[in-house]
């Protein structure tokens, strides 16, 4: 069951979210992972390089877009068209959570048009799944959308989002539970 957003109760939403995410991340993200298990392996990147918790949940949550409109690779024409998951997940998102986890949620895509724009070679680290999308999503960013990208209080959070959401892609990797988090989303949700 899709989780309400707009649920009050901050337990049960988790609960719920955790719920949705194990049974509609078993989608395929791309040749190598799950959608649950890259939301797993990204914010376990994010742990491990001790980031805050906004950055954490923002780690976690980066593609909730995919799963709110159903978009995976069994879909024929996944990645024809530029269904912009990541402001659909970062607006659903904004419903609950402060700009620190949806800013960067808004701006992956952006970051990677960035990275890819400003290092030519980091096009090459990308999976197959993501070349293809950096395409529709408008390419390489040029030097005047650079800047511009820049300018984003939270352009840095959403380079690292990136880097991390890139390297979240191992086949077989052994991963934890989607609850090791909570606690990371409890501390947002308590502090707004």
């Amino acid at each position: 069951m899709f989780p309400d957003i707009n649920e009050n109760n901050n337990s049960l939403f988790i609960e719920n979210f955790f719920s949705w995410i194990e049974i509609e991340g078993q989608s395929n993200y791309d040749e190598n992972v799950t959608q649950y298990e890259h939301s797993v392996q990204t914010a376990m990147i994010a742990k491990y390089n001790n980031s805050s918790p906004s950055q954490v949940v923002a780690a976690l949550f980066h593609d909730v877009g995919h799963l709110i409109i159903n978009e995976n690779e069994s879909k024929k024409d996944f990645l024809d068209y530029n269904l912009n998951h990541e402001l659909i997940g970062a607006n659903w998102l904004e419903k609950k959570f402060p700009k620190s986890v949806t800013e960067p949620i808004k701006l992956h895509v952006s970051a990677k048009r960035y990275l890819c724009g400003l290092d030519h070679s980091y096009y090459y680290k990308l999976s197959d799944a993501s070349k293809k999308s950096l395409d529709i999503q408008g390419g390489a960013m040029n030097y005047i959308e650079q800047k511009k990208f820049k300018l984003n209080t939270f352009s840095k959070d959403a380079v690292m989002l990136r880097k991390w959401d890139d390297d979240a892609k191992v086949k077989d990797l052994s991963i934890v539970s989607i609850r090791n988090f909570k606690n990371d989303i409890v501390l947002i949700l308590n502090n707004q």
